[in-house]
């Protein structure tokens, strides 16, 4: 993935985790009782774009964040130059 792409989306689950009024530790708690074996060190660097994303993670971001995958995974059209455009 792209790592202007990464940071973006990281921007993203960080201003809604702030939105929900989680903190990173709360939202690696949430995340770890669901399943997924990650630290608030982990959320940290994914909020950064350090980290890559998971999809089971990010299923489960959704779901505790009670936001849609668009909410989620937004970026500005020109971090997304060279794809194939959908019709």
């Amino acid at each position: 993935m792209n790592q202007e792409v990464e940071r973006a989306v990281g921007q993203n689950i960080r201003t809604l985790r702030e939105a929900a009024g989680l903190t990173q530790e709360m939202l690696a708690a949430k995340l770890q009782v669901l399943g997924c074996d990650i630290t608030r060190s982990a959320v940290a660097k994914i909020e950064v774009g350090q980290r890559h994303l998971y999809p089971d993670e990010l299923i489960l971001l959704k779901k505790i964040l009670a936001v849609s995958y668009d909410q989620l995974l937004e970026v500005p059209p020109q971090l997304c130059t060279g794809q194939a455009e959908l019709s």
